[in-house]
């Protein structure tokens, strides 16, 4: 047991019953492997979506290994055809497949890479927080290297993911070009600065959800627009982010974008009198009110 690795976990108390969500990649098989060294009652779930001529081959050898472990497995087989946002299309298989609070192997680096993708993107102050839950993400402090030596330490040969070094995937060049290029301008691994940066959002992100809880009492349609046309660009701005806020089947919240809330921001104003939001949502404003409608 790499007692050190450990400490750098987010586990929770010896003897709890967890899902793990274990691909057969070393990350994930780091995970099973930390989460039993915690003293936790695992059970495995793999996700086969059989877009991989090899994809059986891994659903095998993550069996193998968890009847070697003596650790409870479950398969769980979509089907994911190939085609445009495939990963995206995969994940959201993959979400549906798995119960409820599962364990994934998300380390930070992985957090580091959403982030300059959130920034990228043109994300608020919201897609740059660092993903902060760590309990459904125990290994948010450990870093990928040392879960990879971890895991060849144990003598293990973890299986590899050819879509994970796929230039057409955004992800992986971030991961493989971007933060190498960003490491040689600055001389320094830049991971762990990206992540300090974000911790200092986190805490102000939270004393700005603080400070304007009260604003968000304020429904849409019982917002006046002449009052909220007064508010400073930040606090209008920060309030049509959580008022505009929407779900998608599995209940994962999202905010609208940095372009959504400067067009919802021209209808409060008046100097629109709607306009179209993410989800074929509309936004429209009439007698100094908002309204939504799908």
């Amino acid at each position: 047991m790499d007692s050190e690795l450990l400490r750098q976990c987010a586990f929770a108390s010896p003897g709890t019953r967890v899902d793990v969500a274990v691909s057969g990649g070393p990350d994930s098989v780091g995970l099973l492997l930390l989460a039993l060294d915690a003293g936790l009652v695992v059970h495995v779930h793999h996700v086969d979506h059989h877009a991989r001529a090899t994809s059986g081959e891994d659903a095998a050898f993550v069996a193998q290994l968890c009847a070697e472990l003596d650790v409870a497995f479950v398969l769980h087989n979509v089907d994911v055809p190939a085609g445009p946002n495939f990963e995206s299309r995969a994940r959201q298989a993959r979400r549906s497949a798995l119960p409820s609070g599962v364990l994934t192997g998300h380390t930070m680096d992985d957090a580091a890479e959403t982030i300059l993708m959130n920034l990228l993107r043109g994300a608020g102050r919201q897609g740059l927080t660092s993903m902060s839950d760590t309990t459904t993400k125990p290994l948010l402090g450990v870093r990928r290297r040392d879960l990879h030596d971890y895991v060849a330490q144990r003598g293990i040969v973890a299986r590899l993911d050819e879509s994970n070094l796929d230039p057409r995937y955004t992800r992986n060049r971030v991961r493989h070009e971007l933060l190498p290029l960003m490491n040689d301008v600055m001389q320094r691994d830049v991971v762990p600065v990206l992540m300090r940066a974000t911790g200092v959002m986190d805490d102000e992100l939270a004393w700005l959800h603080q400070i304007t809880a009260p604003d968000l009492l304020l429904g849409l349609g019982d917002a006046d627009c002449r009052e909220l046309a007064t508010w400073p660009a930040a606090r209008l701005r920060h309030w049509l982010r959580g008022v505009l806020e929407s779900a998608n089947d599995h209940g994962d919240v999202y905010a609208p974008s940095v372009d959504e809330v400067e067009r919802a921001m021209a209808v409060v104003r008046g100097e629109v009198v709607a306009c179209e939001l993410s989800g074929g949502r509309r936004l429209s404003r009439q007698h100094q009110r908002l309204t939504l409608s799908e």
